[in-house]
């Protein structure tokens, strides 16, 4: 409850590379981003995801695994003593994910999943909501109470966009408004909204430049919390390279957030 009780009461940062391309790379940027929101006095969680289940083709990378994923994450936790928010898919993962992570990520895609949710709950660590594509603010109000009836009150919300048309994503300021009603911590995903679902023919495409203005526009709203995938070269990156934000930046991103 410590860490929900600090997340609630302060601006905090989720960040890191959408997904772990190698062990190196991580602690790096682990390291960097880390010193970046001390220097910027703002609470940080790492994020990185061990295995991306949901990408657009089946021949793209999905990182390494479990049990790889883990202990690199964990090396992060120790190292560097920060606390870690990945990914789950399946109901299965939730256990041994809660040996070794703070906050446990439902994918929008699966934010229905009521077997998943439970499975979250029940390991009584921090389960973060991310808002389907297709659904309003005021819906997230039923995945948040399955976890709730399921023992759990360490819920928070977070906005990726909806989906506008084919291939696209709009960010509705109403739903920040309507799910910061329900009474949880909501987050703003800054990078994953200016995505384009499948727009580059299998894999996806995005518009990394208006990342700063959708977080504007949330700080305005009063979110709790701002995520921002980043990476040290975008352009290069294994996944959602086109809507990660270049290390190298990330600092002037919160200087004018702040």
């Amino acid at each position: 409850m410590e860490l929900y009780n600090k997340l609630k009461s302060a601006p905090f940062i989720i960040s890191g590379p959408c997904v772990i391309e190698s062990e190196d790379m991580v602690m790096r940027l682990a390291e960097q981003i880390a010193e970046i929101c001390e220097r910027q006095h703002l609470t940080y969680i790492f994020k990185a995801s061990f295995d991306k289940a949901n990408r657009t083709s089946i021949s793209s990378f999905r990182g390494p695994g479990l049990e790889e994923g883990l202990r690199i994450l964990e090396k992060v936790k120790t190292q560097f003593n920060l606390p870690i928010t990945t990914d789950v898919h399946e109901s299965c993962q939730a256990a041994p994910l809660a040996e070794v992570i703070d906050i446990l990520q439902i994918p929008a895609f699966l934010c229905r999943q009521t077997d998943l949710l439970v499975a979250c709950a029940k390991t009584d660590k921090i389960v973060n909501i991310k808002k389907a594509q297709f659904l309003s603010g005021k819906d997230m109000v039923y995945p948040a109470q399955k976890v709730i009836d399921s023992g759990n009150n360490k819920v928070m919300l977070t906005e990726r966009g909806t989906l506008m048309g084919y291939g696209d994503l709009v960010v509705d300021i109403r739903n920040l408004v309507d799910m910061k009603n329900l009474g949880y911590p909501v987050v703003m995903d800054v990078t994953h909204s200016t995505q384009k679902p499948g727009g580059l023919g299998g894999r996806s495409g995005g518009n990394r430049e208006y990342a700063p203005y959708i977080a504007a526009a949330a700080k305005a709203v009063g979110v709790d919390g701002f995520f921002f995938e980043v990476h040290e070269d975008p352009d290069h990156a294994l996944s959602d390279g086109p809507n990660m934000i270049p290390l190298h930046q990330f600092e002037d991103v919160l200087k004018k957030l702040k």
